[in-house]
């Protein structure tokens, strides 16, 4: 009897006045509710990419330019590829100075969670090559060879040692990592060295093994739902690392 004048009451947001409520509210997933039927609506007329054509990559055609100047300058190519691995270097001396100097390990271990599974799924699936690819022997750590694509093991990391900052209160360094994590993507899309989505999922890559890693020192300090530092910001994690 309960249920049926459940289902006979008419939901709250099921009015004009409770639709402009959850926009006002939840514009976020509303935005998304929008996305999902708008490609609902163009999912079929969208013509599929002919078998003997090259990927079509929105990144690409938007940095056609900059892939045409870098190209035409072999100089300016080195260059960006060498400040673009001392921005890798960055990001490793970082972790490694969190976990040996600081022994806070969840960005270390984040780290090598997102290049297993990077591994993984880069020989369960490999994309070609762009063939207007620009190569530089500036380029760690693969050089000018090519290596997996999918996905972005550069911005990943990035993300997981921005967010580590944040959760040590290093905003301004944070903020620095996050502006050159966008210059590291566009010159990565400009150069033809990983396609959009290799560098989009690297972003989602890097949020989801930093959770992980968290839930996972969380579960072994036997603390996750009490501990006052759950979320590892003057690290209780190193506990679970050093202790047997």
């Amino acid at each position: 009897m309960v249920a049926a004048e459940g289902w006979a009451r008419r939901p709250e947001w099921c009015s004009a006045a409770g639709v402009a409520g959850v926009l006002r509210r939840h514009p976020a997933p509303a935005l998304f509710g929008c996305g999902l039927l708008l490609f609902m609506a163009v999912e079929y007329t969208i013509p599929m990419v002919r078998p003997d054509a090259p990927p079509l990559d929105l990144g690409f055609i938007a940095t056609k330019d900059m892939h045409a100047a870098v190209a035409a300058t072999p100089w300016l190519n080195s260059l960006l590829a060498a400040l673009n691995t001392v921005f890798v270097a960055m990001q490793a001396a970082y972790i490694l100075w969190a976990i040996l100097a600081e022994q806070r390990p969840r960005a270390a271990v984040a780290v090598l969670m997102m290049f297993t599974c990077r591994g993984v799924l880069g020989c369960a699936t490999q994309l070609p090559l762009p063939e207007e690819f620009l190569g530089s022997g500036m380029d760690f750590p693969v050089g000018n060879v090519s290596f997996f694509l999918f996905f972005s093991g550069h911005v990943a990391g990035a993300v997981i040692a921005a967010a580590d900052m944040r959760r040590e209160g290093r905003l301004a360094l944070a903020r620095l990592y996050d502006a050159l994590n966008v210059l590291q993507a566009v010159r990565l899309l400009a150069c033809r060295g990983h396609y959009t989505i290799d560098l989009a999922v690297g972003v989602g890559a890097g949020i989801l093994f930093d959770t992980l890693s968290g839930w996972y020192f969380d579960d072994k300090n036997g603390d996750g739902k009490n501990a006052p530092e759950k979320h590892c910001r003057s690290c209780q994690c190193h506990k679970a690392l050093l202790s047997h």
